[in-house]
């Protein structure tokens, strides 16, 4: 799509660098620059305000990425792309059954009214929870890799949804700025919100993660 628009040799494309590499290689293989922008906290989709302030003369495009069954800010993403004269194109997510997703938004509920000693994720307006995405505080340093070990260790299914932001990759290293990325990168975690779990099963989880975020300070 970036080639068919004409992008490519002397120009940028601004993209995310949480997650989805895929996205700057597509840039790369144009022949652009992928140039990286920070995230909303709460969506963890690309912050039209920082998008704005990474564009030059010579961005071409932006790339916006739909993250975890919420959706960016794309009427302000259109608009900033309409002031500028800039492509402006989506990276959406699988589609699922409503009735799936439905399903999730049940056990997301579920969730945010028992969980405690991590920040639950924001709902926001029509949130599909493709990925239940909660922060872990750290007192001082990080601990969420050692919460994820513990929650394993006690059966529960959870994952680190970003491990390194792209702009943190070799192939990619920039010398730029996004604190709200990096700290993302560093709290998420995410914890089973799929269809088929039984109420045992979301309870083992809420009791899971309580036991162990109870100790931990919130550092927000």
């Amino acid at each position: 799509m970036l080639r068919a628009a004409g992008v490519g040799v002397g120009d940028e494309v601004v993209v995310p660098a949480f997650g989805n590499v895929e996205v700057a290689e597509a840039v790369t293989l144009a022949g652009a620059l992928p140039v990286f922008a920070d995230i909303d906290p709460l969506t963890y989709c690309l912050d039209p305000d920082a998008v704005e302030a990474a564009l030059t003369a010579r961005t071409a495009a932006i790339v916006v990425v739909h993250r975890f069954g919420r959706r960016a800010d794309i009427g302000r993403l259109h608009a900033l792309g309409q002031r500028h004269g800039l492509l402006v194109l989506e990276q959406g997510e699988s589609e699922v059954p409503y009735s799936e997703i439905a399903q999730r938004r049940e056990r997301a509920a579920y969730l945010d009214a028992k969980l405690k000693g991590v920040r639950t994720p924001d709902g926001g307006d029509g949130h599909s929870y493709q990925q239940y995405v909660v922060r872990v505080p750290g007192n001082g340093r990080p601990d969420r890799d050692a919460f994820a070990r513990a929650v394993r260790a006690r059966g529960v299914d959870c994952r680190v949804p970003v491990k390194t932001p792209v702009h943190r990759l070799p192939e990619f290293r920039r010398c730029v700025s996004l604190p709200r990325t990096e700290r993302a990168a560093d709290e998420t975690l995410a914890l089973p919100v799929d269809a088929s779990l039984t109420k045992r099963e979301m309870h083992r989880v809420v009791s899971a993660c309580n036991a162990l975020g109870g100790l931990l300070q919130p550092a927000f």
